[in-house]
């Protein structure tokens, strides 16, 4: 096959995101029409040596400016030397991930077929999994350096995410694993296991229970949970909390329990609205989950666990304990109090009903 001509377009989106897309040449006035009907009013070009803005006012008056780099005229005058010509990257190249696809967990579990092609079915999840493993590798330089390192995934499911982690930690990072696997739903905790002894991982333990009754009888170091519904979450939370971990990762969803029990004044002009107030409450309770964490000793962010247009449930909950916290300090305190105040603000409510473990020493205190 003869090597692709495309053009890269490039959109800015909101929050700060960017989509990209490449576009045949052949495609590129049908392309261009298609933009700027959607109300597209201006577009940079940029090519070797040369730029370009095209704009359209609101009453439909086209501006082009053109630049060329040189003698900024883009003519060519006599005895100008020949412009270099410079090697662009291709535009078509495929974007580096931890994994290829070829990686026989992924074959395993149906993401890939036995060459190593991805489903077209699969596409989202094989992305949704590459992006995990990206956070993974963020992770591994707050787990222990040396050692085995403990992973709980908690509310596992049918563990796309356990198995990926152990690929990662062990055949990318060469690490020695210790993995245990919760679920409450027995027939997905025997297929896991089923698939893991297929593929050798013989430090991956799958149990049938409730995560808030677990007992892990060891240090703990990384906990993951992708889509623990509701208040399960909390569970999972707390789970990390009582026992310290390292690091948690933490996908969170359908939080309807503040729903039940938001009572904000300030707010009512939202609220009011049922779609709108279930906005409010998913962000509100995630918001609040890294209050309670900040409380607990851990520096905490969120982010987009993958594309957007993969999953809408998309916002990862990160943390990371900060060793040696002193809970006695005014920090924390301050910390504490923080979360109390913005716990009474969404609710009115001074104990907190979503969150348990430590903290509740703290609050009391």
């Amino acid at each position: 096959m003869g090597k692709r001509r495309v053009i890269r377009f490039e959109y800015s989106l909101t929050e700060g995101r960017v989509r990209q897309e490449n576009v045949e040449l052949s495609d590129i006035a049908d392309f261009t029409m298609r933009a700027f009907s959607l109300g597209t009013r201006m577009a940079d070009i940029n090519a070797v040596g040369t730029s370009a803005t095209l704009m359209i006012s609101s009453k439909g008056k086209e501006t082009f400016l053109c630049k060329n780099s040189g003698n900024g005229s883009g003519i060519k005058k006599d005895g100008d030397a020949a412009p270099q010509r410079e090697s662009a990257p291709p535009l078509d190249r495929e974007k580096k991930r931890l994994l290829s696809g070829g990686e026989e967990f992924l074959k395993v579990l149906g993401v890939s077929d036995d060459s190593g092609r991805v489903h077209d079915k699969k596409q989202a999840k094989f992305r949704q999994i590459s992006r995990f493993c990206e956070h993974i590798r963020d992770a591994v330089k707050y787990l222990p350096k040396d050692g085995i390192i403990n992973v709980c995934d908690m509310c596992c499911g049918k563990s796309y995410l356990s198995f990926a982690a152990y690929h990662c930690l062990t055949e990318i990072f060469g690490r020695d694993v210790s993995m245990t696997c919760i679920d409450i739903k027995k027939s997905v905790i025997d297929f896991c296991a089923e698939k893991a002894e297929k593929l050798g991982y013989r430090s991956m333990k799958f149990i049938c229970g409730d995560v808030s009754n677990f007992n892990p009888g060891r240090d703990v170091h990384l906990v993951i949970s992708l889509h623990a519904c509701d208040t399960a979450t909390d569970a999972v939370l707390d789970f990390a909390v009582r026992n310290r971990a390292s690091v948690i990762l933490s996908t969170p969803c359908c939080q309807h329990e503040m729903f039940h029990i938001m009572n904000s004044p300030p707010l009512d002009f939202a609220a009011r609205y049922s779609v709108i107030k279930q906005k409010i409450c998913s962000a509100a309770t995630d918001a609040l989950r890294l209050c309670r964490l900040e409380a607990e000793g851990y520096k905490t962010d969120a982010v987009e666990f993958t594309d957007p247009e993969d999953t809408p449930k998309n916002t990862l909950l990160r943390a990371v304990i900060r060793k040696g916290y002193d809970f006695t300090s005014k920090d924390a305190v301050k910390k504490a109090e923080y979360y109390r105040e913005s716990y009474r603000f969404m609710t009115g409510l001074d104990a907190p009903r979503l969150y348990l473990g430590n903290f509740d020493k703290i609050i009391k205190s």
